[in-house]
């Protein structure tokens, strides 16, 4: 047995572990707790956006879908209104509702000889019965509710898609981005209230 000398101080050897054990647990605690919110905070598969349009492949689709709409126009054959005519990278996409098949295999046909298509994308519709003066004007508040509907919705990019309403059957068409976005917009245009059915020829920018 040791006996110490009056007057010296006693050192509390069992302070020394139990301090370094709290700062070992306090370590481990911080990395478990950075480890926990890198996972959390984990980043979600990019979705791959399509190849942007240059500011001369936008004049040129102007240009190609103006000289296609003039091509429908000067026709007797074809109701060109009925048409809703679109351009990307000389891909021409047609839509809307048409009186028959005879009818839409003679648009693609002036369309095909417009200078400068490459393709045709056909997602035209043959009108199934007539429609009456009432079923036009009510088909006419329906797209305007649809396209409201697109617009207040900022996930949406409303300029890309094209809707045309026939009793009471929404068409949305166009080039959209990716497939998020052509799923909202048949969300957003099937909850509009007097939309009975949502027909989707849209089609993915490339």
């Amino acid at each position: 047995m040791t006996i110490l000398p009056m007057n010296t101080p006693v050192v509390n050897t069992l302070r020394k572990p139990r301090i370094a054990n709290v700062a070992m647990a306090s370590a481990l605690a911080s990395i478990l707790a950075v480890s926990l919110a890198a996972c959390g905070n984990a980043e979600q598969p990019a979705v791959a956006e399509p190849q942007a349009s240059t500011v001369g492949n936008v004049i040129d689709d102007t240009v190609l879908t103006t000289r296609v709409k003039s091509a429908l126009m000067a026709n007797p054959q074809v109701n060109s209104y009925d048409f809703k005519v679109e351009t990307r990278k000389g891909e021409v996409m047609l839509s809307g509702f048409v009186n028959s098949q005879a009818e839409l295999n003679q648009a693609t046909a002036i369309v095909q000889a417009v200078d400068g298509v490459k393709s045709i994308q056909n997602n035209v519709t043959i009108k199934s019965g007539s429609a009456t003066l009432g079923n036009k004007v009510d088909d006419g508040i329906t797209t305007a509710k649809v396209k409201a509907a697109l617009l207040a919705d900022p996930s949406i990019h409303s300029l890309d898609i094209r809707v045309v309403t026939r009793v009471d059957e929404v068409q949305l068409s166009g080039f959209v981005n990716n497939q998020q976005q052509m799923d909202r917009a048949m969300q957003a245009a099937a909850g509009v209230q007097g939309v009975r059915q949502v027909s989707n020829e849209m089609q993915i920018k490339k």
